[in-house]
């Protein structure tokens, strides 16, 4: 474990939660797309996606001789993937619409704004909490290198 070791893990987080309120901004931005990909030549409601977290192995020999001497020192996470929700889609009354059907039925995206704020608010306070860890960090490292003074 180097002496920014700490400092490592923080930033794999803050990158992944800012990747994390990214895709929920989409989300939000596509709330009423209902031309959001072409399938077989018929369009499909825009479709939430959802960022897929995992911890992030130690290749290093000193991440293996930690982990057998019992020493769980984390190694950050990393987004593995963003996957595509199978929520179904929401058919709306709409007869108006361009993308009716022959019943008046608008297939709208499976995004609720009440779940993407809420997913929202949770990856803006992991965020914050991982600067104040950042600056934590920091700030003891800079007590540090006032020792030799």
């Amino acid at each position: 474990m180097t002496i920014f070791h700490s400092m490592n893990t923080t930033a794999s987080a803050l990158t992944a939660q800012r990747l994390r309120m990214d895709v929920i901004s989409s989300n939000m931005a596509n709330v009423d797309t209902t031309r959001g990909k072409l399938v077989n030549g018929e369009w499909q409601p825009y479709t939430r996606k959802q960022v897929v977290f995992q911890s992030q192995e130690g290749k290093s020999f000193a991440s293996h001789l930690s982990a057998a001497q019992g020493s769980s020192a984390g190694n950050g996470v990393k987004v593995t993937s963003i996957q595509e929700d199978d929520t179904p889609y929401e058919m709306v009354y709409n007869p108006e619409h361009p993308d009716a059907d022959a019943d008046g039925y608008v297939k709208m995206p499976n995004v609720d704004p009440l779940r993407e704020m809420v997913d929202l608010m949770s990856a803006t306070r992991s965020y914050e909490a991982n600067v104040t860890v950042l600056n934590a960090s920091k700030s003891m490292l800079m007590k540090t290198l006032e020792i030799g003074k």
